[in-house]
């Protein structure tokens, strides 16, 4: 089964450059550019992951970890704050309930590693032997 991750970002290059990212690992990926179509996208069909930008209109990414943590429809849905903040914000965004925080920029790599170890997926994972 393939995981499905929402990207809640409101600049569009950078949306974008996630998407392929991640749909070049196999991913399925979903896209919100502002925080109430974020929740809306969430609550209909929650993903497996979120990507949620700190900095977004509607509700800011604060706003939308504790609308979705304070729902128990929710609240189990993992969220990995990608944000340009910096280490600074980290403490409020795990506080906000945020599962995890990476800073952009980034490369590929790191937001891959990340993304599976926070999906507990493998990566680089050979197939097994036929017996």
């Amino acid at each position: 089964m393939t995981d499905r991750i929402l990207i809640v970002e409101d600049h569009a290059t950078m949306r974008e450059a996630m998407r392929m990212i991640l749909e070049g690992d196999g991913f399925e990926v979903d896209e919100a550019s502002d925080g109430p179509s974020a929740l809306a996208a969430i609550r209909r069909d929650p993903p497996d992951l979120v990507l949620l930008d700190l900095h977004i209109p509607g509700a800011d990414g604060p706003g939308v970890l504790d609308e979705l943590k304070g729902d128990p429809r929710t609240a189990e849905v993992r969220v990995l704050v990608v944000t340009a903040t910096g280490e600074e914000g980290r403490a409020d965004a795990l506080a906000h309930g945020a599962d995890d925080y990476f800073i952009k920029p980034f490369s590929p790599a790191a937001l891959l590693s990340t993304v599976a170890r926070m999906l507990d997926r493998p990566q680089d994972a050979e197939a097994p032997e036929a017996p």
